[in-house]
């Protein structure tokens, strides 16, 4: 009996010692894990987005549950630049990536945009455009050239917007339906290639209305979001969220964890530029 209890005994010490390692080496995992920081700017110089708080309220949440990232937000766009701040403010050299829920022209000097061009291009960090981020800086090229085109009207408002994914194994894409519907406002976009991005949504052009007067395409090609390479960096613009309540969806919620991801460089996908499926348009 006693050998038993000893055995017993010394099975307990090494599944002690066992499970003590195990838990050591989690917690070193953990803290060899980098944690990012994302810099949230909410600026708008014209029409003020309601669901502008929502995005930044939601990206914040979404970093902290799944300790990737930091949310810094502003409402201005002091921390654009690379030069030294005082005061212990942040500049674009303490960030991973930037993300702009925008509109009009932002107070950005030259200096400023130039530092955000080489933020992108030069050292290879990543750039979130939301929404109204298209419907910013139309005189500044290099910036349309950047994310990929400008808002040119949203022709149906508010609507059930019926949406095709184009490519479901990028990352955010492969949890949607393949075809599905959302009531959002959904932008036209002008001076858009797909030559030079890869679209990961589109909207369906058999389910719209395509006389409406507001309607300026004439190819039917209504990109929603997209994604590309930009020098070394990584871009993408996602043109959801207008509606506040877009923000409280489940799955619109792991499409942008898994969207910040890729932006941080935590995840990768392809983003080279592809022409739009033939399966798509015949479907």
């Amino acid at each position: 009996m006693n050998a038993v209890i000893r055995r017993i005994a010394l099975l307990l010490v090494i599944l002690s010692i066992a499970t003590s390692a195990a838990c050591q080496e989690s917690a070193s995992t953990k803290q060899s894990v980098k944690k990012r920081r994302l810099l949230f700017i909410g600026q708008s110089m014209d029409w003020e987005h309601d669901s502008v708080s929502y995005a930044a309220g939601t990206l914040w949440k979404l970093g902290h549950d799944s300790g990737l990232w930091e949310t810094y937000i502003y409402t201005d766009c002091r921390p654009i630049t690379k030069k030294p701040l005082p005061r212990n403010q942040k500049n674009l050299n303490y960030f991973d990536s930037v993300v702009f829920f925008t509109s009009s022209e932002l107070t950005m000097d030259d200096s400023q945009k130039a530092d955000l061009i080489s933020f992108v291009k030069e050292d290879g960090k990543g750039f979130l455009g939301i929404h109204s981020a298209t419907d910013t800086f139309y005189k500044w090229p290099e910036y349309g050239e950047m994310i990929g085109g400008y808002f040119d009207e949203h022709p149906w408002g508010r609507f059930d917007a019926p949406l095709i994914v184009e490519d479901p194994k990028f990352p955010g894409m492969e949890n949607l339906p393949a075809a599905f519907t959302l009531y959002d406002e959904i932008y036209q976009i002008k001076q858009f290639s797909r030559e030079n991005v890869r679209v990961l949504a589109r909207l369906d052009e058999k389910k719209l209305d395509l006389t409406n007067p507001k309607v300026h395409r004439t190819d039917g090609d209504f990109p929603v979001i997209w994604a590309r390479t930009y020098g070394k960096g990584r871009v993408l613009y996602n043109g959801l969220g207008h509606v506040e309540a877009v923000w409280d969806r489940p799955d619109i919620q792991k499409m942008f964890t898994e969207q910040v991801e890729w932006i941080l460089g935590v995840v990768q996908g392809n983003a080279a530029p592809t022409t739009r499926p033939a399966a798509v348009i015949s479907h």
